[in-house]
């Protein structure tokens, strides 16, 4: 099955955020009969295919750090990097090498697991477009993206002897009194990663704390700051991450038109995670979120793609190619 050989290529390729030189050089070959360009900018390297095209597909070459080598069990790919977002450039490729001319632009692009610094640098050198960005969303059109807002947080209290914990301040105590006052905020949110104290027997005077907010596209980023900075208002904070999500405008229509003419089923759903999405829409683009994959397994050793959902994406973006040729005509 081609779309099994390719996946299972570009996983055993390493691709990890700021080591995608391999992925890229091997991608560049097997694109070679439709003449890929390398955009470098930002200590990044993006592939570009086609890029005065009016609608973009974009998807992401990197992944976070390998927690499992590529399996087939027959249905489902596993590894890291297979779901996201290796599956959405097989797909891609696929579609590709069925369509007699494709009418749409490709960028895949690197860092998008950590800066999303390749579609900072493309968003820069390009004019407003429209784009499908390729993420795992099970076949369902993400038309509303959330936003974030990521903090680091160093929390201080006062040491005393373990046997006297009144007559100090524990540290950790002040981050979980935080974290839910957080939470009394109601909305979705990630406590990343919490440290402190240690094995003496002593209250904890020091306790850092990295937490996510996840903010539906009708709330403003800005006012969730300002409540949670006050919340921390007497502690260290620093904003890792902020941004505004959205809500897709007529670029869903043409992902709509795709889906139906490739007999699927036209369903909607929500992107929660921060994508390359958020940079194109802040530079004026107009975008819309699909691609096949079950997000919650991504970043886990438990990470999986059916290969019949590749197939069902490169069906979709063929007839994205169809539905884009009509307009043009």
């Amino acid at each position: 099955m081609k779309a099994l050989s390719i996946l299972k290529e570009l996983v055993e390729i390493e691709s990890t955020s700021g080591e995608e030189d391999e992925i890229v050089s091997h991608l560049i070959e097997v694109l070679y009969d439709f003449e890929p360009s390398v955009f470098e900018k930002y200590n990044t390297k993006n592939i570009l295919i086609n890029q005065d095209a009016d609608v973009w597909v974009v998807t992401h070459v990197d992944t976070v750090p390998v927690k499992r080598d590529f399996e087939f069990d027959g249905v489902y790919a596993y590894g890291t990097g297979c779901c996201d977002a290796k599956a959405s450039i097989t797909a891609i490729i696929l579609a590709l090498e069925e369509v007699e001319e494709p009418n749409f632009g490709v960028a895949l692009l690197s860092d998008e697991e950590e800066g999303g610094l390749g579609s900072k640098a493309v968003v820069e050198e390009f004019g407003k477009r429209k784009a499908i960005v390729m993420e795992p969303t099970e076949l369902k059109i993400a038309n509303r993206h959330y936003g974030c807002l990521e903090i680091d947080v160093e929390l201080l209290g006062k040491s005393a002897h373990g046997a006297y914990p009144d007559k100090g301040i524990n540290a950790i105590e002040k981050a979980i009194d935080a974290i839910n006052r957080v939470k009394s905020l109601n909305y979705l949110y990630l406590v990343q990663r919490i440290e402190g104290g240690s094995y003496e027997y002593v209250v904890p005077d020091k306790c850092s704390l990295r937490m996510d907010l996840l903010i539906p596209p009708e709330d403003d980023v800005n006012d969730v700051e300002r409540k949670v900075t006050e919340i921390f208002k007497n502690e260290n904070v620093t904003i890792v991450e902020k941004a505004q999500g959205f809500v897709s405008g007529e670029v869903t229509t043409l992902i709509e038109r795709a889906v139906e003419k490739a007999g699927l089923q036209v369903d909607y759903t929500e992107m929660r995670s921060w994508t390359d999405a958020i940079n194109f829409v802040s530079a004026g683009w107009d975008v819309v979120v699909f691609g096949p994959g079950e997000l919650y397994l991504c970043h886990t050793e438990r990470e999986r793609i059916k290969i019949d959902d590749i197939l069902k994406a490169k069906d979709v973006l063929v007839a994205l190619n169809e539905v884009l040729s009509h307009e043009h005509g």
